[in-house]
């Protein structure tokens, strides 16, 4: 479901501008000033857009936007879709929040008689950002899988810079460098990892620079098949793929539980195949939170918590074979 529009050269260049890279202290660079009655020139994923100071009528198409405005302390006027899990609970109170259409197709005519100050699109929302910008100021995120950190920090310094929320900004990319350094401190010695999202029955199977290598990528998983191409959606694998692959840890997204579809994944692997892996015998299948990496990932306070789970995960102490 998440679409990654933007080509990863131009996710570069985004950081770029943000000045910002992992090793180098957390700080925007200056955003180029428009007039001061007009506001300011925000660069972005699809261009640039010039915002007024503070913007305080905002509409939000993007739940990984949502959840970075959420850990910077930033209000929102508006969202988009009726599910809200986790720490964006408070949001599916609609008279609180009212709906401006879905995360795939804005209420266009809401919109207009709202007049908000700016639209925030990414994701699943960024191939209306044409159409929504020309009626509203808009600012499209952009994730890019094979930069993962670095363009959710450079996300997290756009809007920081945008809302005058520079001090919160630092305060969560600080916090989240630290726990990423504490993190590969143990994972590199802990074997290799296979994360898999399950679907409906099926299995698909992703490595480094695809839409959930971030565990290899920053926090130092070793990959267990490192061949796998970087994608979308995976490659489609089964019980069998798994038994090859012999991981040492098995990351699992249950989709169908992150939609708030019930969720088979726990069944689907339960079986004599996976049961011979290393990853099984020593109680080292692990189910990241689904709605939280699957459908939130990418915004900063969702990478947190992603990072919490596998540092709570790892912190406990090897668990010897099964017989």
């Amino acid at each position: 479901m998440k679409i990654n529009f933007i080509a990863i050269p131009i996710g570069v260049a985004v950081i770029a501008l943000f000045g910002w890279r992992a090793s180098r202290a957390p700080a925007p660079a200056p955003v180029p000033e428009a007039s001061a009655a007009a506001g300011r020139s925000i660069p972005h994923a699809q261009g640039s857009t010039v915002v007024v100071e503070h913007p305080k009528q905002v509409v939000v198409f993007d739940l990984a936007a949502l959840d970075t405005l959420d850990a910077l302390g930033v209000d929102v006027q508006g969202v988009a879709g009726d599910y809200f899990p986790g720490q964006l609970a408070k949001y599916a109170d609609a008279k609180k929040y009212p709906r401006f259409g879905t995360l795939f197709e804005p209420d266009y005519e809401a919109l207009h008689a709202a007049r908000p100050d700016l639209v925030i699109t990414g994701g699943r929302s960024s191939a209306r950002y044409s159409k929504l910008s020309a009626m509203v100021p808009t600012i499209d995120q952009v994730t890019d899988d094979a930069h993962f950190l670095d363009t959710v920090v450079a996300n997290t310094w756009r809007l920081a810079t945008v809302f005058g929320k520079e001090e919160q900004a630092r305060a969560q990319v600080e916090a989240l460098h630290q726990g990423i350094a504490t993190l590969k401190g143990t994972t590199a010695s802990r074997g290799k990892g296979l994360i898999v999202l399950t679907s409906g029955g099926r299995m698909s199977a992703y490595g480094p620079g695809s839409r959930f290598g971030v565990l290899h990528d920053a926090f130092g998983i070793p990959p267990a098949a490192p061949s796998l191409k970087a994608s979308l959606h995976g490659e489609a694998v089964g019980s069998e793929f798994i038994l090859e692959t012999h991981p040492d840890w098995l990351f699992v997204i249950d989709r169908d539980a992150a939609i708030g579809e019930g969720g088979g994944a726990q069944r689907l692997l339960d079986n004599e195949l996976v049961h011979q892996t290393a990853a099984w015998k020593q109680g080292q299948v692990v189910y990241l939170e689904p709605a939280n990496t699957y459908l939130i990932g990418g915004g900063i306070q969702s990478l947190r918590r992603l990072m919490e789970q596998l540092s709570d995960v790892y912190a406990k102490p090897r668990q010897p074979p099964a017989p």
